[in-house]
Order: C-alpha cells, then sequence, then structure tokens
C-alpha cells in the first residue's frame, strides 16, 4: 500500500511536469508535502534535505557566479567569437564557450552572448545560436560546478555515503564527449537556416487592441475597417464576450469591446494604435506608450526564474512591476490565443516592451528577463574590484579542486570576500535568491529517500533489472539507465530527470553487485543530454525563441550531436570509473 502511494504521487508529479501547467517548484514542493503529511518523512528528515550540504553548496555557487557575470570576462568572449570563416567561429565558440560554461552558469553565458550573435554581420546567427547553447551545456560537464545537475547528482551521492565527487572527477569524460560532440556541432551547424535574425524586433509576435465604445468602427466590416489590409500584420481572432471569433472573415462586423488579436511584424503596430478609437492592450496599462511605440520598444525574454512564469500579466501587475507596457508576446512561432493580459507567461516568452528611460533602472529585471538588445543591466566593476572578484575565484577554484578545502568553504569564503568588497550587496542576493531551484532540488531529495526507504526503488530497479537482465546485463542495464535520464531530461528538465533515476540507478547497480560510480555518472551525462528538443534544457529555450527556431531545426543537428556525446559518453564511462 505504501509503495502504491508513493508510486502514485511520483506519477502525478511527472504528469504535472509534462503538462506544463504549474512551476516546477509548486509541483515538487507538493509532491514533498504529500508525502512528509501522512509520516512517511520525520520533520526533522523533511528539513535535513532542505539544509543538505552539496544543495547550499550549489546555491553559494549560484549566489557568487553573480560577481563573475559583472567582470568584463564575458565581454571579452564576445569580443573574441568572430572570424571570417564560420568553422573557424564556430571553433571559437566551442573552446570559448565551453571553457566559460565550465566555471560560469551557463544560462549566464549564453544570455551575455545572444545578442553579440544575433547582431554579427559575419555569418547568419540562426548558424550559431543553437550550437551556443550545445557549447554552453558541453562546457558544463566538464567539472563539478558546470552545471546545476552535477551538484544535483552529488547532493544525492551525498546522500548514499559516498565521499561525493571531486571538482575534476567530470573531467576526463568531458573533454571526450565535448571532443566528439562539439565537431559534430561545427559540421551540422550547415545544416542549419541561412536566415540573418535580424537585430531589431523580430516579426512573429501577437498584439491585443479593443475597440472603444465609441469608436467609429463599430458596424464596420473587418473589411469596411481596413482591418484586412495592414502591412505586416494578420487579424488572427476576435475575442467576444468571452467567445472567440476565429478564423476572421471580411464580412464579420466589429462590435463594441471586441479584443482583436493581430499576428505578424511589432513595428507595425503603429497602425493599429492610429485606427480610430482602438486601443492597443499597451495603451489600457500604460498611458504614456502612444509616443514610445516608435521608438522605444526592448525586446526580452522571460528568464526561467522570473515572478511572470506561470502568472498572467493582470495577475503581476506587470506595469507596477517594471513601470512598461506588454506590446506584444511571441512564444517560438506557436499561436497565442486570446487576449494578452490574460496569457499565462512561460519562460522562454519573447516579449516586446513600450519602455521609459525609468525601465532599466529597475532592481528586478536581471532575474525576470534576459534584454535582447545587449544592455547590461548590472553596474560594472571599479578595477579594483575586478581583480578581488577573478582572482578570489581562481583561488577558490585551485583550492577545492586541490582539495586545500572543501568547496562549501571556499564558497562561503569568496561569498564574505564578494560582499565586503561590495561588488555584489545583500539587495542584489534577495533579487537573484535561486529560490526555485532550491526548492525542487530539495523537495527531489525528500522524494528520492521515501522512494528508497519505501522500497519502491528496490521493487523498480527488480523490475528493470529482470528485463535487461541476461548475460551482458552489466551493460544493458547501464546503457538503459542513461537513455532512462535522457527521455526524462528531454520530456521534464534535467534536475528532474536526475531525482527520479538516480535511486533507480543506485538499486540496480547494487543488484548487480557492482560499483555504483559508472551507474551514477550515467545519470550525470545523460541529464545533460537535451539536444534534440529546444524543451529540456534552459540555454535550448532561450535561443529557440532569440534564433526565431522552428522545433526541427534542433532535431535537425541535435540528433547528430546527441549520437556523438553519448556514444563518447557511454564508451568513457566504464574505462574511467569501472564496473
Amino acid at each position: 500500500m505504501m509503495q502504491a502511494y508513493v508510486g502514485l504521487v511520483i506519477v502525478l508529479l511527472f504528469a504535472g511536469l509534462i503538462a506544463n501547467k504549474m512551476r516546477p517548484a509548486t509541483l515538487f514542493v507538493a509532491a514533498a508535502l504529500a508525502l512528509y503529511l501522512p509520516g512517511m518523512l520525520s520533520a526533522q528528515e523533511l528539513l535535513n534535505h532542505y539544509v543538505n550540504l552539496s544543495l547550499i553548496t550549489l546555491m553559494l555557487l549560484l549566489i557568487s557566479s553573480m560577481a563573475l557575470e559583472r567582470t568584463r570576462a564575458l565581454q571579452w568572449v564576445s569580443r573574441s567569437l568572430f572570424h571570417k570563416s564560420q568553422f573557424i567561429t564556430l571553433l571559437r565558440m566551442m573552446g570559448l564557450v565551453s571553457f566559460t560554461s565550465a566555471f560560469l552558469n551557463n544560462t549566464a553565458v549564453v544570455a551575455a552572448l545572444m545578442s553579440t550573435v544575433r547582431k554579427n554581420r559575419d555569418h547568419p546567427a540562426q548558424r550559431l545560436l543553437i550550437p551556443l547553447s550545445y557549447f554552453a551545456i558541453l562546457g558544463g560537464v566538464l567539472t563539478l560546478i558546470g552545471t546545476s545537475t552535477n551538484l544535483v547528482v552529488n547532493s544525492f551521492l551525498v546522500e548514499t555515503g559516498h565521499p561525493g565527487f571531486k571538482f575534476f572527477d567530470f573531467l576526463p569524460i568531458g573533454l571526450g564527449v565535448l571532443a566528439a560532440a562539439g565537431a559534430t556541432t561545427c559540421v551540422a551547424a550547415y545544416l542549419l537556416p541561412k536566415r540573418q535574425v535580424e537585430s531589431d524586433i523580430s516579426q512573429d509576435y501577437f498584439l491585443d487592441a479593443k475597440v472603444a465604445d465609441d469608436s467609429p468602427l463599430i458596424g464596420k466590416t473587418v473589411q469596411q475597417a481596413g482591418l484586412r489590409a495592414l502591412d505586416g500584420l494578420f487579424l488572427a481572432e476576435i475575442v467576444r464576450h468571452g467567445n472567440l471569433i476565429s478564423p476572421v472573415k471580411p464580412e464579420t462586423t466589429l462590435q463594441a469591446n471586441d479584443r482583436l488579436v493581430f499576428c505578424g511584424d511589432v513595428k507595425a503596430a503603429q497602425q493599429v494604435s492610429s485606427l480610430p478609437g482602438v486601443n492597443m492592450f499597451a495603451h489600457e496599462v500604460f498611458s504614456e506608450t502612444n509616443g514610445l511605440l516608435h521608438d522605444n520598444l526592448t525586446e526580452v525574454i522571460v528568464s526561467h526564474t522570473s515572478t511572470l512564469v506561470g502568472r498572467t500579466l493582470k495577475e503581476a501587475n506587470f506595469r507596477a512591476l517594471f513601470d512598461a507596457a506588454v506590446v506584444a508576446i511571441g512564444r517560438g512561432g506557436q499561436r497565442i490565443s486570446g487576449k494578452l493580459g490574460q496569457v499565462e507567461i512561460k519562460a522562454g516568452d519573447r516579449l516586446v516592451l513600450a519602455t521609459s528611460e525609468d525601465f532599466y533602472r529597475h532592481r528586478n529585471l536581471e532575474r525576470n528577463f534576459f534584454v535582447l538588445e545587449g544592455k547590461r543591466l548590472s553596474p560594472t566593476l571599479n578595477n579594483q574590484q575586478e581583480t578581488i572578484t577573478m582572482l578570489g575565484f581562481v583561488v577558490m577554484v585551485v583550492g577545492a579542486a586541490t582539495q586545500t578545502f572543501s568547496l562549501f568553504n571556499g564558497l562561503l569564503g569568496y561569498l564574505g570576500l564578494i560582499l565586503v568588497t561590495q561588488v555584489i550587496s545583500a539587495a542584489d542576493i534577495r533579487r537573484r535568491l535561486p529560490l526555485d531551484i532550491w526548492l525542487v532540488i530539495g523537495s527531489a531529495l525528500c522524494i528520492a529517500d521515501v522512494f528508497i526507504e519505501s522500497g519502491l526503488a528496490a521493487t523498480v530497479s527488480g523490475a528493470l533489472f529482470g528485463v535487461v537482465g541476461n548475460g551482458n546485463s552489466i551493460w544493458i542495464a547501464f546503457v538503459t539507465v542513461y537513455l532512462l535520464t535522457w527521455i526524462i531530461t528531454e520530456v521534464v528538465t534535467n534536475n528532474a530527470a536526475a531525482a527520479i533515476v538516480f535511486p533507480i540507478a543506485v538499486g540496480i547497480a547494487t543488484s548487480l553487485n557492482v560499483e555504483i560510480m559508472p551507474f551514477v555518472m550515467a545519470v550525470a551525462f545523460g541529464a545533460s543530454a537535451s539536444f534534440i528538443s529546444p524543451f529540456g534544457y534552459q540555454t535550448n529555450l532561450m535561443v529557440m525563441n532569440a534564433g526565431n527556431y522552428k522545433f526541427g531545426d534542433f532535431t535537425k543537428i541535435g540528433v547528430l550531436v546527441w549520437v556523438a556525446y553519448s556514444a563518447t559518453a557511454l564508451y568513457l564511462i566504464p574505462q574511467v570509473f569501472p564496473w
């Protein structure tokens, strides 16, 4: 009975993650509480999982990386990327981006370089943006701190009583997959579209306008009102009294309070705003918008850490939060239906904002948006602060790598240093605190604990072992663990995949009476093998929207890169970590 209940909780969690209707943090916390309330976890065990040493180490790392983002290191990388030859540009990108991502948050690396890649005039940006994401992913598997997934797996490993990973334990395998998958990316990039991504506002957005009570267009047909002849805009649907009219016919008669949903080029928004008695959604919440629609449009991507995710613009009170109005929303070419103010925002959505000068002074921008125009949101550091930041980080890495001190102690000391020297402030930490990641991983540790203690992990492992058990059972079981982790990563997220598969992997290794480390590494590398789908990894989602890619653009080269990555990882893991 207990195993059935635990299994039901995990299945419901998995279904919720796939449905993508609620934030992962909400789902994971709900699942942890569903196991805690019946008494499957004690209060002490629950609290211990949320203050797990490896989890706090991860939080310290993410906070400390804020300081490195403010240095000129990423600006130097940005200036050094391009060459007249596309292939050499890709090779440079592979080296510089992967090295940077081995030590910095790869989301921050991609965010910092996206706009430079979009604006370059040497090569089509669509041939570079997906490789940018892939190289960041490949760099993440080089070190313990390269990606949150490695630290998540380390958290679970420490929970089993193992001493955990050393700083460069991932490097021998990581270098192999970087060479194989990186070279494949450089060649396969030529299969991507050759279109240059415009550095100004792109054209696959949805705009929302309302017919006013006194509009002279009331009673006219769509054809008579001239709504079929707008240059660059198409009237996709009309929302009337809560009902949807789509497709819109030329003879459809306009009524008061109709919501007109257009799709197309945002730069043509002036045509809509100039229609008599028609007010754009932005005007309703930002009266000064009319003068800003031409020169003050800012394009941003919603961050996965944004407070907007899972809420509508009206629920979030967007205007008050950011002193800006949303003119249009884009979602990777997907159709967005209904009123703009009632569209639930998702991570990776592109927003076109009508902004005032005060927009860039808001202190909560970094947590919520990646600004595609490349304006620097963080204050730059003076020379002394930059030296302290870079030198302190190098000392921390060297000390942790040589085991002079633990990674936790090194990060704690580094955080104290950058706080004392005012590189970052307590307010910066408050704004950028990765609360969702902390909740997801802490809850995942709780779920994994009950998964193991209830005996369900052993049952699932035994059933899986029964399927793969034969003369080559170790190898087959090893590959099965890797593939299972990868599939869940592509469907859900990398950290969720690691949390779900880790106990199964350890259970299978125990059943086979072999070392657990090859299976643990299979989970770590499988969770970072997100190349085919844009939805499994945050950087893929970012470049998908920034580059106007379709899902097929990822599969076109992602399959080739995944095969090279997986074949190399599956060969090298048992060589470096024998059974």
